[in-house]
């Protein structure tokens, strides 16, 4: 019996002992799907380091992963077989409503940096009343990056009509360099000029993004809708466009507009950090312009909103991931993001502020976002109808191919496939 006594308290005695080198609770081991885009890897990984300081218990495995089509997949596959990450980026807008949201994420409404985040961002990861994402980034903007030391050589202003571009687009053509750069070997760069449109499509007619989703309004039945395609012809018949229109890729085009050897470079504002890391004697020489309109009272921005963190439903550690998640969407989280990459655009964040050297052409869209009604999502973000041809149609518009009424009615066939793909109504 004495023995069996001292072998119970060994035992005690072993188990208290173990408890005590134990941690007070299990540690945790996250995994964080992202895009294998070098900004992005730069931000999950600081934001990543700066988390586990905070919380030791916690371990955060981050899987980059394929972008474009091959990304898309990646994640459509993932969450229909429950294997996703238990925290993953993704675009926010249309292409978020198609994941479903309701019926595969986590409703991240209560996290406590939702009260400082963008109004604007909270619109495009909402779905059915509830919020699903935290902003991964700083917003950008669809328009025209611009050489300023032409701008200065040959006393131009920025304009802010289309008639005004094709002037300046004149005088520069005049004086020996390229006007506009155009890379249609990288066909998606085709598109900025009716992407970047959309401010203007939206100030015409306010209701199209609705209508448009609908099936009841259409690109070659809307005339505000049509311009987009009109301006691609308009520089093309001008002859103000680089020789080597056809072949010249989306780095041939960063680095005429930034070394001066084209005036002009229709963009989203993303390019500035691609600038800054292969032409960074140039960065000051770049600056912005929104894409203009025919009339100066109408000059806006067409914004592109960044990506979210999500959680999927599937999670294991879910509560885990959401204190991960709302500390990506804190202001010290953005002010992490915002020193680790090239700015973009204004964060969304309230109290996330900007450094005082931001790039010139980011300078250039703060007046905007600073305005009441100066931007507007771009519309990819406010309907889910985007057909997929559409760079084609543009690369056959803008290299004199196809005519734009022409263009407007491809482009809606090709918006009536995608629509029934989606399963919309009235399609």
């Amino acid at each position: 019996m004495t023995h069996r006594i001292r072998y119970i308290l060994a035992g005690a005695s072993a188990l208290l002992a173990l408890a005590a080198a134990s941690p007070s609770h299990a540690e945790t081991t996250l995994s964080f799907l992202i895009d294998n885009n070098p900004d992005t890897v730069a931000a999950a990984e600081a934001l990543v380091a700066a988390y586990q300081a905070k919380a030791p218990d916690v371990t955060i495995e981050i899987e980059p992963r394929a972008g474009g089509g091959e990304g898309d997949n990646i994640i459509k596959t993932r969450l229909a077989t429950g294997e996703m990450s238990d925290v993953f980026l993704y675009n926010s807008g249309s292409l978020l409503q198609a994941l479903k949201p309701a019926q595969t994420l986590v409703d991240l409404s209560g996290l406590a940096s939702q009260a400082k985040v963008d109004e604007g961002f909270k619109s495009v990861v909402r779905a059915d009343g509830k919020l699903y994402g935290v902003p991964f980034g700083t917003a950008m903007a669809g328009g025209i990056l611009y050489n300023r030391k032409i701008y200065q050589d040959l006393g131009l202003t920025v304009p802010k009509t289309w008639a005004d571009f094709m002037a300046n687009n004149a005088k520069v053509k005049a004086s020996g360099k390229v006007a506009v750069a155009q890379t249609y070997r990288d066909t998606w760069t085709s598109q900025l000029f009716v992407l970047a449109d959309y401010y203007n499509l939206h100030a015409a007619v306010p209701n199209f993004a609705a209508d448009y989703t609908a099936n009841k309004a259409k690109y070659a039945e809307t005339p505000a809708a049509t311009k987009g395609f009109e301006r691609l012809k308009d520089v093309h018949d001008a002859g103000l466009m680089n020789e080597d229109f056809g072949a010249a890729s989306y780095d041939d085009g960063l680095r005429m507009v930034a070394t001066g050897e084209a005036a002009h470079y229709p963009m989203l504002s993303f390019a500035i950090g691609a600038i800054k890391q292969n032409y960074p004697e140039n960065l000051a020489d770049v600056g912005f312009l929104a894409q203009p309109s025919d009339d100066a009272a109408t000059n806006g921005l067409t914004v592109w909103m960044p990506p979210a963190l999500y959680i999927p439903l599937t999670s294991q550690h879910a509560e885990e991931a959401k204190k991960f998640v709302d500390f990506a969407g804190s202001v010290e989280g953005c002010k992490i993001m915002v020193e680790t990459n090239t700015v973009q655009g204004p964060p969304l964040i309230d109290g996330c502020d900007l450094p005082a050297d931001v790039p010139p052409a980011v300078k250039d869209m703060l007046p905007y976002f600073d305005a009441k009604g100066k931007t507007t999502p771009a519309l990819e973000f406010v309907s889910p109808v985007k057909g997929p041809a559409l760079e084609q149609i543009t690369v056959e518009v803008g290299s004199g191919i196809r005519q734009p009424a022409e263009a407007a009615k491809l482009y809606d066939e090709d918006v009536r496939k995608q629509a029934k793909q989606l399963g919309l109504p009235n399609w």
